[in-house]
């Protein structure tokens, strides 16, 4: 009997609307590369701030290749993103769509998360390769990654992270205000170092990464905003030796990367004060699949974990924990790595994270 038994009944209803999904499915895909399109060549707040344009009208305002931008229109249109006008031939972007695809839209701009899309396609063949050999891939894979990484971070922590993440934890502003000692774990190109150095002068910041590339960008960035008190290492941060040398340690978007995430979580412990903070953003799911099937954002994350968070992970001969090992194993192994106090916090505002307060 093969796979497909043309004897075996079937629902021919389900059989034709699952047909539709995956029609669905393909035209999604290619949507979504050309909403990343869209955002990296400004045409999506070009075309915002323009209101009904003719091709010609919207390439010259943005500066690009007609032909390339009305097929990029004619795209977005079918698919009803953007809406046109055949009698004067002009297109728009509605305000309510505009809220998901401009800079202005901030952190629910979604368009910038699209470009990961292209980012995973280019590793494709190489995690083929690793689904029938084993083993995993290399930061080097991605050399698109650390930008990418930053753009998205940087409008959350714009946005959010002194006048709504750091209020969870009952009396850091004021603590961050006398001047503490603070250490940022995976700390990226270090814009969330940055930012809470230019907020809070009297504080003292580290960010610790293991990229060359993402310290050298944190440091230009410090550079440019004359900061004298943030400073950045290059440290593999599963061998973080410090012992209670910091009143507030912070992980945002790191930990489930990390080749041993258990080492590093009891390295952060180790490294925080008896009386200080663990703050550990980190991806909104449960540990359980079938929890995570009305997740809107599932397959998206399972996704990523497939072709990026897990494949560096085992790269490096690591644990492979992935992007979705989700609430309940974050809590338990955050009480294992010596935090007895684990809270978790949900902001509304954003709809992929969930906001660890943890202390000794």
């Amino acid at each position: 009997m093969t796979a497909i038994d043309e004897r075996t009944e079937i629902d021919q209803a389900r059989f034709e609307a699952f047909g539709d999904r995956m029609v669905g499915l393909l035209n999604a895909g290619c949507t979504a590369l050309l909403a990343s399109i869209g955002h990296q060549t400004g045409l999506f707040d070009a075309l915002a701030a323009a209101g009904p344009v003719s091709s010609e009208g919207l390439a010259d305002r943005a500066g690009l290749n007609e032909r390339y931008v009305r097929e990029w229109l004619g795209g977005l249109t079918v698919a009803g993103v953007v809406e046109y006008d055949p009698t004067v031939r002009t297109y728009s972007l509605p305000p309510e769509h505009a809220r998901w695809l401009t800079v202005e839209a901030g952190p629910n701009n979604l368009a910038r998360t699209m470009q990961f899309i292209p980012l995973l396609a280019g590793v494709e063949q190489d995690i083929v390769r690793c689904f029938r050999e084993g083993g995993g891939l290399s930061y080097a894979h991605y050399p698109r990654f650390h930008a990418l990484m930053d753009e998205d971070s940087r409008s959350l922590v714009d946005a959010a992270l002194v006048g709504v993440v750091v209020p969870l934890v009952e009396g850091l502003d004021a603590q961050l205000r006398a001047g503490i000692e603070v250490a940022d774990v995976g700390c990226g190109s270090g814009h969330a170092i940055n930012v809470l150095a230019r907020e809070y002068p009297a504080s003292r910041f580290v960010g610790f990464d293991f990229s060359e590339e993402a310290i050298g960008r944190a440091n230009a960035e410090a550079r440019s905003l004359n900061l004298t008190n943030a400073r950045f290492e290059l440290c593999d941060v599963a061998t973080l030796e410090q012992s209670e040398a910091f009143d507030l340690v912070t992980a945002i978007d790191a930990v489930h990367d990390q080749a041993h995430p258990g080492q590093v979580l009891a390295a952060i412990a180790r490294a925080t004060r008896p009386a200080g903070t663990f703050l550990m953003i980190d991806i909104k799911a449960s540990s359980n699949v079938e929890d995570n099937i009305d997740n809107p954002f599932a397959p998206a994350l399972y996704t990523f974990s497939t072709m990026h968070c897990l494949t560096v992970s085992l790269g490096l001969g690591g644990d492979g924990l992935g992007t979705v090992w989700g609430r309940q194993l974050a809590t338990s192994m955050l009480h294992a790595a010596g935090f007895a106090d684990v809270q978790v916090n949900e902001l509304a505002d954003d709809p992929f994270n969930d906001y660890y307060v943890c202390h000794k």
